[in-house]
């Protein structure tokens, strides 16, 4: 058959496009400097309605040259305390907390670099179809200039050590120096309860990211 405009074969490969900073514009305005929205989401979850230990997680993301890379779009997708979460496709026979809607928005600090969430502590969660329970984490989605396709990680607690040794997902990584970075150490601040996680990009130190 001979290509004609209406056959994929005569259609050449776009060219790919990174995150550009319009993620900023388009999805946290007030960060760059625009009121754009009527309710901006935000990084900070843990309304006083929410049930659950209230936590903050904070850190930074890290480029294959060691350089903190300031204005990446941060997302994160979590249950609730009881362990599920604010979605329909969760029929898990557990409580659902209707304040808290389990995600947030936010983005590195454009001279620092660090991004903060304000949450609560996530519960153990089912596995896919029932299977078994994953331990207590935090989704992460990643965009920015210089990013293809949004990169999609994990954080882990290091104080939930008995659950995160029975975790599926963390089992599947073999080398035990690529699972540490997927678990973030607690400390305290000014009575808040603190979990640093660091994100590095590429490099020896490079975090593990999923297909998903």
């Amino acid at each position: 058959m001979t290509p004609t405009p209406f056959t994929l074969s005569y259609l050449p490969e776009t060219p790919s496009q990174t995150a550009g900073p319009y993620v900023h514009i388009g999805l946290i305005p007030s960060q760059a400097g625009f009121e754009i929205f009527e309710n901006n989401f935000g990084g900070d979850i843990a309304g006083p309605d929410v049930a659950g230990e209230r936590i903050i997680i904070e850190g930074r993301i890290f480029d294959g040259a060691g350089h903190i890379a300031k204005d990446v779009l941060v997302e994160t997708w979590q249950a609730n305390a009881a362990g599920r979460y604010n979605h329909p496709a969760d029929r898990q026979d557990k409580p659902l907390d209707p304040a808290f809607r389990g995600w947030a928005r936010t983005g590195t600090n454009f001279e620092t670099g660090l991004y903060t969430i304000r949450t609560i502590k996530p519960g153990p969660v089912a596995g896919r179809k029932g299977r078994k329970t994953m331990a207590p984490h935090v989704s992460f989605w990643l965009a920015a200039r210089g990013i293809n396709i949004g990169l999609a990680t994990r954080m882990y607690f290091g104080d939930e050590e008995a659950a995160n040794s029975d975790d599926p997902v963390l089992g599947i990584i073999e080398q035990p120096e690529r699972r540490k970075t997927l678990i973030a150490p607690r400390s305290e601040r000014d009575g808040a309860i603190v979990y640093t996680f660091d994100i590095h990009l590429q490099g020896e130190r490079e975090t593990v990211f999923f297909d998903v």
